[in-house]
């Protein structure tokens, strides 16, 4: 299985290349009075398409058109290793904003990885992790997204974990907040999948710039990444509780698939019981399609994923 994890250690050596109110410490504000949304917003993760840019069938530069014209998605979550060489890059991100105009499609948040531990138990790194962060946090802005979504991994035990974890992401929310952008945390494995002891942290950061972006799919606690395709996790936090301990502060979703059954459904997540939820939280922003499954094609695992959210929608309560 090609992981995240293989695909980053190839993207550090080079291999890869291009060919709204705030979240609060005490709940997201998105999530109180607001009104039901009557259709899901749907918005496409670029990952979904990892193995197609990775093979250079699809160039990244081309993501916001093959959105819309491909698969009708006019809303695009960014992966930052697809554009490593062109991390500073004004005119580059100034070219994707327009791309994406003229696609009309709206560019919502970077996904950001391997830009070091921002939980670094060690000051110097700690600080050149978040530091490290500030260029996605430009290109952000200058794309017009609310967000990137970051890692909080850093080595020790929760306990050891938790006073890194809050300087260095409160030290990223800081400056995210002078940016007007987001910092997500999204469960990626071990300790990241555990829902209270995330929003314990993000409580004790206090800064409404720091939120949430909960994933369907990565609850597994003895794995970095956290992916739970084809049940090979032996210790999973309950992605039930893990999404309900994660909406108030999310400013986003990541609709996770791998696989499906005969009748469209997801073989491992219970899609009515997860989108009730989403729904039942009064979340009024996106649900970004993340398909990883292997198989079947990502196009159709894309338009299977589209499929199932809106059939699912419409039957929730």
């Amino acid at each position: 299985m090609k992981t995240r994890r293989t695909f980053l250690k190839q993207a550090a050596m080079g291999a890869t290349a291009i060919s709204l109110p705030s979240v609060s410490a005490f709940g997201n504000p998105l999530l109180l009075n607001s009104t039901e949304m009557k259709e899901p917003k749907i918005s496409l993760a670029q990952w979904s398409l990892h193995r197609a840019l990775e093979e250079g069938n699809v160039l990244a530069i081309d993501f916001a058109s093959i959105s819309k014209n491909s698969y009708g998605i006019d809303a695009v979550e960014y992966v930052n290793q697809f554009y490593v060489d062109h991390a500073t890059d004004e005119g580059f991100w100034n070219t994707m904003k327009e791309r994406a105009h003229d696609s009309g499609v709206k560019s919502l948040l970077i996904m950001v990885d391997n830009e070091g531990d921002l939980g670094n138990p060690k000051e110097d790194e700690r600080k050149k992790a978040v530091e490290n962060h500030y260029k996605w946090i430009h290109a952000a802005k200058i794309l017009g997204c609310h967000s990137i979504r970051v890692n909080a991994f850093g080595q020790g035990t929760k306990t050891e974990l938790k006073q890194p974890l809050i300087s260095g992401l409160g030290a990223l929310a800081e400056y995210g907040a002078m940016e007007n952008i987001n910092v997500l945390i999204e469960n990626h494995g071990l300790h990241t999948s555990d829902g209270k002891y995330m929003t314990d942290i993000i409580k004790a950061v206090g800064n409404p710039y720091l939120g949430t972006l909960p994933d369907f799919g990565n609850w597994c606690l003895n794995k970095e990444w956290g992916s739970t395709q084809n049940n090979m996790c032996d210790q999973v936090y309950d992605r039930y509780q893990g999404l309900t301990d994660f909406l108030p502060y999310a400013k986003g979703v990541s609709a996770k698939s791998y696989h499906f059954d005969v009748a469209g459904n997801e073989t491992i997540m219970d899609y009515s019981r997860l989108l009730q939820k989403v729904k039942d939280s009064g979340f009024d922003g996106y649900i970004g399609i993340e398909f990883e499954g292997e198989t079947i094609s990502e196009p159709e695992g894309i338009r299977a994923t589209k499929a199932l959210i809106e059939k699912v929608w419409k039957e929730l309560e």
